[in-house]
């Protein structure tokens, strides 16, 4: 203590005119009082910007001290009936512990969270209470991201409401069987209750930021008015560390999103322990947030503070304040005042002197700001009112507030969901529930009557805020034409003679087209993470221009050319720069907005394949929870596709993938007319019927020529497998060829030098999704399963290969396990040969990697002749003549191991 002592005097020891230091902070206290705190500011600014032009070193700091940002004669008090809103909470506290604690009683390894909810609860109750609108006529809507952990205690307010049923809480964390509630929020799961997921944690500041983003979008653009909605996301101080968390914070600043008010409650806790017991959490978040232009509001210190602040003339309270690490704060709370007076005002004797008057209880009740309702509406009422900035408020709390010596503020608090009788007693005697001693071993649940002045209270404010809330609009009131087939022409057609595209330059049409269709156009979202040009997408800069609320400040250097950069303020494209989790979150924004904003809009996010599935892999899944409905488009899919590039670019496994998410439809389509057929089908889907379904579908930027459609195969291309072209009927030996994407041609390829070479017939299929293929299997498996007295349900695929001959090959550019799918729904008795490009991709030529990976058209005609000779139908000298004749290397290296 003597050290900390010698530390908080040296600055005073140090002054060398302690009179001069004086005047000039009576001159500052002054002009604030008079003048404001905006003059004050300004004059400070120049004082510092004067010494640092002379000379002096000043070091920047983005921290202010460790106290509350608005000052007490400042704060706007809450206007509510604050015994009423008390009380309130402290029955959703009860019943937020009693639903976790009975489950895990009934069912001991259910597992759930009172600690998070019970620091947040006041903070809950100020934003329902008070700010956050319902969807009514003539106001949108504000959009909650709700820390996931906090579930318990919205259930427990739903209850209170009557939006949820006691038998409904008694099934938390118990949904099979369709009347439970689900751990976290999932609106997959209650999609009328939750509007989005945000449990992986880091994924809901990363969304919420975009979101706040895409209002501006709909506003500029005169789709929806978003100008009176705000964005509220809340989240934990440990889980800022979550790269995510922090990674878009500078955009939302650049951007201008004072529709986004983001909550950090800091009970300084995680999961293990401290989340900074080194340091102080809420001095580096308001260091980043405040460096990356976000107007930060600190609410550290409840009102009990106030007095002793206002007497701490020498600044020596604030200097311990600041001193204090976090660690240390977390003891005091897990102690007692006594704790507390000795350890905390013990660093000082004016400290100590300071709270003499002061029993131990009354220094245990100096609360943190997070839990006081006035200091919480203060903050909110600022973060609601801001303009220009983006608001972060960092509120201080207790986790596991009112858990007693069961969780209050211990490293275990996060985990405790089974507490003994004794805590129960505890926690019911600390918020006064009315609930007998007889009755507490059955941890009833507790709500008053409906015409108990508390519930009325409850009720009437949130008619007056147009509505209950979390709610979910699961369909879009609006309903849009969608195209027909025959509007993508242009590349259902052939491509004359000599004359080859890619995938990809098929896409850019159809896009293109849909642009310019009346009912559609103006609901298209293209997002670009910066490689437009790579997917010759440049042209619609200058066409419908790249969204920037500031317009574009500059005249771009390209502005002679056709295809310009062009920023407008109701630019139509995202562009959202070398970010894969931005544009995803974009992409989410839009696939949602049937649901947030009543109307549809259609995203088409268009990435390397490489670089987009597997850096967003959890945000897809987010995305599959949130039932979004758009399209994803990999670009330059496939390992063998991209000439020249190498091992991180080449992608072979993004479609294995897309198959864990089961509202994700895949596609690998080969042509163009593939590409339509598929695209068509998804907008009838998503935007006609309103199906919660998403679409990847993979380009390549390989050129060739396209066959154009034949009437009749739509069916085939979008069930994921038909019949592109039929061998020689007269051969007497047969083999089938499966292939997708880019490698199909070499299965083409492989048909005709069967043919030529061996007189082999070889049929060819095209398999735009053996995923989808692979669950029609299995449903169809399920079915006779559990149906086993009738009849058995037969696959798609089967269906198909039943009625062929000879062995089956499947070759793609992706791993074998991608093809492996649907080894199982293959006719009994039959070869069925995956070739795949398994392993590390590497720099060449188009020609050379399918060499290299052994799915070119040579490796095809080997595997199907091995699979004859295998069959006994051919010699297997046949198949050693082939490799002899084609060059293939017998000692080669697998290229798993390469």
């Amino acid at each position: 203590m003597s050290a900390q002592l010698d530390q908080l005097t040296a600055a005073a020891a140090n002054d060398p005119d302690t009179l001069e230091t004086k005047e000039w902070l009576d001159a500052l206290e002054a002009v604030i009082e008079n003048e404001g705190t905006d003059r004050a500011h300004y004059l400070m600014e120049r004082m510092v910007d004067l010494a640092r032009r002379r000379g002096a070193h000043i070091p920047f700091s983005s921290n202010t001290a460790y106290v509350n940002t608005i000052p007490t004669h400042l704060e706007e008090h809450c206007p509510g009936n604050l015994e009423y809103e008390e009380r309130l909470r402290s029955w959703m506290r009860w019943n937020a512990m009693a639903m976790v604690v009975k489950a895990n009683r009934a069912d001991g390894d259910l597992g759930g969270h009172i600690s998070s909810f019970a620091s947040l609860a006041n903070m809950l109750g100020i934003g329902f209470n008070h700010f956050w609108r319902a969807p009514t006529a003539d106001h949108g809507g504000d959009l909650l991201y709700l820390q996931g952990h906090s579930s318990p205690g919205i259930y427990a307010r739903a209850f209170l409401e009557g939006r949820l049923s006691e038998d409904q809480m008694l099934n938390f964390r118990r949904e099979v069987d369709g009347k439970g509630l689900s751990s976290y929020p999932h609106p997959k799961l209650m999609p009328t209750f939750w509007q989005f997921p945000t449990v992986s944690m880091g994924l809901g500041p990363l969304m919420a930021i975009y979101q706040a983003r895409f209002l501006k979008y709909l506003h500029a653009r005169s789709i929806a008015d978003t100008s009176n909605r705000k964005v509220w996301v809340f989240c934990g101080d440990g889980e800022m560390d979550e790269p995510e968390s922090m990674g878009a914070i500078g955009m939302a600043a650049r951007e201008r999103l004072d529709n986004l008010v983001m909550v950090v409650n800091c009970n300084l806790q995680r999961l293990d322990g401290p989340v900074r017991g080194n340091g102080k959490i809420i001095q580096e978040l308001e260091a980043d947030f405040r460096g990356a232009g976000w107007n930060v509001v600190k609410v550290i210190w409840g009102p009990g503070w106030d007095a002793l602040l206002a007497k701490d003339k020498e600044g020596i309270l604030q200097r311990v304040m600041m001193e204090t690490v976090d660690g240390e704060y977390q003891n005091y709370k897990a102690k007692d005042g006594a704790y507390v007076r000795k350890n905390f005002f013990g660093k000082h004797p004016k400290l100590l002197e300071m709270v003499a008057n002061m029993t131990d209880d009354d220094i245990w009740r100096l609360t943190r700001g997070g839990h006081d309702p006035h200091k919480i509406y203060a903050a909110f009422k600022i973060a609601q009112e801001n303009k220009g900035t983006p608001t972060v408020l960092l509120v201080k709390t207790v986790k596991g507030f009112g858990m007693g010596k069961s969780g209050e503020a211990r490293n275990t608090a996060h985990q405790t969901k089974k507490l003994d009788d004794e805590a129960i007693r505890e926690m019911r005697d600390r918020f006064a529930i009315p609930i007998p001693d007889d009755k507490l071993a059955e941890i009833p649940f507790f709500k008053p009557a409906d015409d108990a002045p508390e519930m009325v209270y409850l009720h009437k404010r949130r008619e007056l805020l147009g509505g209950y809330l979390p709610q979910r609009r699961p369909q879009a009131a609006e309903s849009l034409p969608v195209p027909a087939l025959s509007a993508f022409q242009n590349v259902l057609d052939a491509t004359a003679e000599g004359r080859e595209i890619s995938t990809t330059q098929s896409f850019v049409r159809i896009i293109s087209t849909l642009l310019r269709d009346p009912n559609l156009g103006q609901r298209i979202v293209p997002i670009l993470v910066d490689e437009s040009r790579t997917f010759g997408m440049e042209g619609l800069f200058r066409q419908i221009g790249i969204f920037n609320q500031q317009g574009q400040l500059y005249e771009p250097v390209d502005k002679d050319q056709v295809m310009y950069y062009r920023e407008d303020k109701a630019g139509q494209i995202l562009q959202e720069g070398i970010n894969e989790a931005g544009g995803m979150s974009s992409w989410i924004a839009a696939a949602t907005s049937y649901s947030t904003n009543n109307r549809i809009m259609i995203p088409f996010y268009t990435f390397y394949s490489m670089f987009g599935m597997q850096r967003i892999g959890d945000l897809a899944w987010a995305a599959g929870d949130m039932r979004a409905r758009g399209f994803l488009m990999g670009g330059t899919a496939g390992r063998t596709t991209l000439n020249g590039e190498g091992l991180q670019h080449e992608d072979g496994h993004s479609h294995v993938m897309a198959a864990t998410i089961p509202n994700c439809l895949p596609y690998d389509p080969t042509f163009a007319h593939e590409v339509a057929v598929i695209v068509q089908d998804g907008l009838r889907r998503m935007v006609a019927e309103q199906e919660d379904v998403f679409y990847y579908i993979t380009l390549m930027n390989e050129n060739y020529e396209q066959p154009g459609l034949t009437p009749g195969t739509e069916e085939g291309i979008l069930k994921g497998m038909y019949l592109l072209q039929a061998g020689d009927a007269a051969a007497k030996q047969r083999v089938q060829l499966i292939g997708s994407g880019t490698i199909l041609r070499e299965s083409i390829f492989a048909a005709e030098l069967l043919q030529k070479d061996f007189g082999i017939a070889a049929d060819v299929w095209s398999a735009p999704s053996l995923t989808l293929i692979a669950r029609d299997g299995q449903d169809a498996e399920r079915w006779s399963m559990v149906h086993p007295t009738d009849a058995p349900r037969l696959p798609y695929v089967t269906q198909l290969m039943e009625k062929t001959t000879g062995p089956i090959i499947a070759t793609t550019d992706y791993m074998r396990l991608f093809a492996e799918q649907i080894r199982a729904f293959m006719p009994k008795g039959r070869t069925y040969k995956v070739l795949g490009t398994d392993g590390f991709g590497r720099s060449d030529s188009r020609v050379k990697l399918r060499e290299f990976f052994e799915v070119n058209r040579y490796y095809i005609v080997v595997a199907a002749l091995k699979s004859l000779a295998d069959e006994g139908v051919i010699a297997t000298s046949v198949v050693a003549d082939a490799i002899a004749k084609y060059g293939i290397n017998p000692e080669k290296p697998n290229p798993v191991t390469q």
